[in-house]
């Protein structure tokens, strides 16, 4: 019974899965030291020539392990601990966290980050993305406006109360019969952001769709912004802080999640899992440098760029650090707000796919006769702020003017 509900995806999964650790035992059988190869590959360096090859499709190497190194035999072995697991929940048709995998062996596994590289490796082994392995995150975002699905059994019908929020799905592969008169999707960064506009009723009074993933939006949030694009082919806007950790939030969603952390595995890329998450329709609608004389912002609501990186992140870092620890984190590194900004006009996809972005915006004539982006206008000044501040003149003045001015006159980049 079980085996009859499973789809052809899990079934080719399995296949791969006996296929792959056949081959090891038939090594083994015949003497020779089993080899695994994993392919590497590369999202972005900082070449902004256009002459790169940066690509989640596209190979940037291999790592060839073997039992040979100590190491390897230790990658080897995790691998296989959590290709069991995966094994055994695609069997039985079941859906489990990296959390709940880090708990079946945890004396084995050491680390959180340790069961996250298994992950990671079995995805481009296998040639699939994280949630095709039914290994799925917590949902954090929220979804309201002028949209009807099914996740399963369950009926979600937004368009009842289109101000309402509702929590994003989080088995995303199983929404179907998605209904929509909405005539856009708008992504804002923050909860808080997300609120207002529901106090508002923005929905109401516009037919659109808004998702917010609370801050860096997690995998469930990416993946069903791209269902709906895919399926309802509507206009994507990203509405952000005018800060360098608004815009890395519109990259995430963009471009797919650049960077895992930790100090076991530094700078770990994650690319290859990118292209089944970027939403590359999206546009950035603002919050913009340039909107500081526009809408004429007073002092108070504007904050200097950091020069130097949060200190209480520094601390974590090195608190776990003495005590032996190894820590994952799901977000960037805090760096200064300026170093940040500047590491990211490098980023070869900025020239890549989305040169608007790095080059100039579409009103830029009030600070400068040279075309600037809006990151290097806001490195020029040092200066950064909050949505939230844009209704220092009217608390409703985001629902009331600044969006649907914005999307009605094309007002983004």
């Amino acid at each position: 019974m079980e085996e009859r509900r499973l789809s052809s995806q899990p079934l080719n999964l399995l296949k791969k899965i006996k296929d792959f650790t056949r081959s090891l035992l038939v090594d083994l059988r015949d003497g020779r030291s089993p080899v695994v190869s994993i392919g590497r590959y590369k999202n972005y360096c900082t070449d902004t020539t256009g002459n790169c090859c940066c690509s989640s499709n596209a190979l940037n190497g291999k790592d060839i392990l073997s039992l040979r190194k100590e190491c390897h035999a230790r990658r080897i072995d995790v691998l296989l601990r959590v290709l069991l697991i995966v094994q055994k929940l695609l069997q039985e048709n079941k859906h489990g966290s990296k959390r709940d995998i880090y708990y079946m062996h945890p004396s084995a596994f050491t680390e959180q980050a340790v069961v996250d590289r298994a992950i990671h490796d079995i995805c481009i082994l296998l040639q699939c993305s994280r949630h095709n392995l039914n290994v799925v995150s917590v949902g954090n975002g929220l979804v309201m406006g002028w949209l009807r699905f099914s996740e399963g059994e369950r009926k979600y019908d937004c368009i009842k109360s289109p101000s309402t929020g509702h929590p994003v799905p989080v088995h995303v592969e199983e929404v179907k019969d998605i209904i929509s008169v909405a005539e856009y999707v708008l992504v804002v960064e923050k909860e808080t952001v997300f609120q207002r506009l529901a106090n508002d009723r923005f929905c109401d009074k516009n037919r659109c769709i808004v998702i917010t993933g609370r801050g860096y939006p997690d995998v469930p949030t990416r993946r069903f912004l791209r269902l709906l694009i895919e399926n309802l082919h509507l206009p994507v806007y990203c509405l952000v802080d005018c800060d360098p950790y608004g815009f890395d939030i519109l990259t995430t969603y963009r471009f797919g999640s650049m960077l895992l952390i930790s100090l076991t595995c530094l700078n770990k890329q994650m690319a290859y899992d990118a292209k089944f998450l970027r939403v590359p329709e999206i546009r950035w609608l603002g919050a913009f440098p340039s909107d500081l004389e526009k809408y004429q912002l007073s002092q108070q609501c504007l904050l200097p760029m950091t020069a130097e990186g949060e200190i209480i992140n520094i601390s974590l870092i090195l608190i776990n650090h003495i005590l032996g620890r190894s820590i994952l984190l799901d977000i960037p590194f805090f760096i200064s707000d300026k170093r940040k900004a500047e590491a990211m006009l490098l980023r070869c996809y900025l020239q890549h796919e989305a040169p608007q972005w790095r080059l100039n915006s579409y009103d830029l004539s009030v600070y400068s006769s040279h075309d600037r982006s809006e990151l290097e206008i806001m490195l020029n000044i040092g200066l950064k702020y909050e949505i939230e501040a844009l209704s220092v003149s009217s608390i409703s003045f985001l629902s009331d003017e600044y969006i649907p001015s914005k999307v009605q006159a094309g007002a983004h980049i």
